[in-house]
């Protein structure tokens, strides 16, 4: 019998992190999985039952702390990175998205490069469509090969540009940047903060749903995926049926509000 492959999954706290651990649980028959988180108080109630989970590993520490990534990362054969400080608390502490976002990323890299055959090793780096900034007509569409030209004062969005060069620039054999779309979750009042007014009403939004998202991270981990996937940028989307402008957004939250 082939022997499974371990998963190093960060930010599983999160709506795609939490998703795509979801999806690796289903299968544990190919998979060991290891993560690491802060330990806060509310991240060890919300991980409670995951540590009691056979072929989990949950490992308490910090991603922009070298030695917490590296105990991590030895030993894994797939690094999926969906961990990041985003807006707005990237807006009120740019510096800490800094921190995070492009720190976490340098301490993957180079953890990845201390193991003796990092080419063995597989990088899923998750980006943002932020990164390319607003999407109103006539450039409402976009594409990867899009220039980086992320909205003024969106320290998010800089901070994963930055991340993503980095992991372009890596050398490494196998890496992939997905940049990920606004998720849809459930609970909409989640999401009322002053930086929903910051949209342009005709901005061109496609949503996806963190289950999807989730779905993306634990196949790639799969061994039919092919040669052709990696060393590439990808746009992540929930296909025409998710596509709205945010005026049409507002206009649905607010109507089902009263």
């Amino acid at each position: 019998m082939e022997s499974k492959k371990t998963v190093f999954i960060t930010g599983v706290t999160g709506s795609m992190g939490g998703a795509g651990m979801d999806e690796l649980l289903r299968r544990r028959d190919r998979f060991d999985l290891v993560t690491l988180a802060r330990p806060s108080a509310a991240n060890k109630l919300a991980l409670r039952e995951l540590e009691k989970q056979p072929g989990v590993r949950v490992v308490w520490g910090d991603l922009t702390c070298y030695d917490d990534v590296l105990a991590c990362v030895t030993g894994a054969d797939i690094v999926l990175h969906p961990a990041a400080m985003i807006a707005p608390a990237a807006d009120h502490d740019p510096e800490g998205a800094r921190a995070v976002n492009v720190g976490s990323m340098e301490n993957i890299l180079r953890a990845i490069k201390a193991q003796p055959d990092p080419d063995r090793i597989k990088l899923v780096n998750i980006g943002s469509v932020a990164m390319t900034g607003d999407r109103l007509y006539p450039i409402h569409v976009g594409r990867t090969g899009d220039p980086m030209k992320p909205s003024i004062y969106d320290a998010y969005a800089c901070s994963k540009i930055d991340a993503e060069q980095l992991v372009a620039e890596s050398g490494l054999k196998y890496w992939v940047s997905c940049r990920q779309t606004f998720i849809a979750v459930p609970d909409t009042l989640a999401l009322m903060d002053p930086i929903m007014y910051h949209q342009p009403l005709q901005t061109c939004i496609e949503f996806c749903t963190a289950h999807d998202s989730g779905l993306l991270l634990a196949n790639a981990c799969e061994d039919d995926v092919p040669e052709s996937f990696w060393r590439n940028f990808y746009n992540i989307g929930g296909g025409k049926r998710a596509r709205v402008t945010f005026l049409e957004l507002m206009e649905r939250v607010f109507s089902a509000l009263g």
